[in-house]
C-alpha cells in the first residue's frame, strides 16, 4: 500500500486503520492519517504533417516500448506547462498546446493522466534522458506501445478532430 513506514509530523511508526472506509496509514503516536492522492501525468499528441511524434522508453515502465512524449508534473507545476517541458525534456522540440483530449485513470491505479494535442514550434529533435529514439509515425503505423491506453488517447483525438471537420 505504502513504503512509508514513520510520520511524516512526528516520526513515529506508522500502522494502519480504516479512515473514512478506506484502509490508511495511521501515526500510532500523534494520529496523524495519511492520505495518498493519485499522480498526474502529462501527455501530449504532437502532430507534424500528418505523423504522430513517440520516443521509445530508456526506463521503466514499458523499457524498448514507444509511447507518447510525456511525464508527472512537479508540485505546483500548471498543467499545460508540465506537458510542455516533459516533451522538451523528451524530445528536444518546443511546442505548443493546440487543445485538450481529457483524463484517463483506472481503478485501483495511482495515475491520472492529463492528455493534450500540440504543435511543433522548433527546436532540435533528439532523444532525452529517459528516451532511447525519437520518432514521428503515421498513426495507422505506430510501432509497439509501452501502454496500451495510448491507443485510447489516439482514438478520442483522431474521433474529435472528425468531429471538428464536420
Amino acid at each position: 500500500m505504502t513504503e512509508d513506514k514513520f510520520c511524516p509530523k512526528c516520526r513515529h511508526e506508522l500502522g494502519f486503520k480504516e479512515v473514512h472506509g478506506t484502509v490508511r496509514p495511521v501515526c500510532s503516536y500523534c494520529y496523524h492519517v495519511m492520505f495518498y492522492g493519485p499522480k498526474l501525468v502529462a501527455t501530449v499528441i504532437v502532430e507534424s504533417e500528418g505523423r504522430i511524434l513517440m520516443v521509445k522508453r530508456s526506463i521503466e515502465p514499458g523499457c524498448g516500448l514507444w509511447c507518447f512524449p510525456g511525464g508527472y508534473l512537479q508540485t505546483g507545476e500548471i498543467v499545460e506547462q508540465g506537458a510542455i517541458r516533459e516533451v522538451f525534456e523528451e524530445t528536444g522540440l518546443h511546442i505548443e498546446i493546440d487543445g485538450f483530449i481529457g483524463l484517463f485513470s483506472e481503478e485501483n491505479h495511482p495515475v491520472v493522466l492529463a492528455v493534450y494535442y500540440g504543435s511543433i514550434l522548433g527546436g532540435q529533435l533528439g532523444a532525452g534522458l529517459e528516451v532511447s529514439e525519437v520518432g514521428l509515425f503515421m498513426p495507422d503505423e505506430l510501432p509497439e506501445l509501452a501502454f496500451p491506453k495510448d491507443i485510447e488517447f489516439l482514438r478520442t483525438w483522431m474521433h474529435s478532430r472528425k468531429s471538428d471537420k464536420r
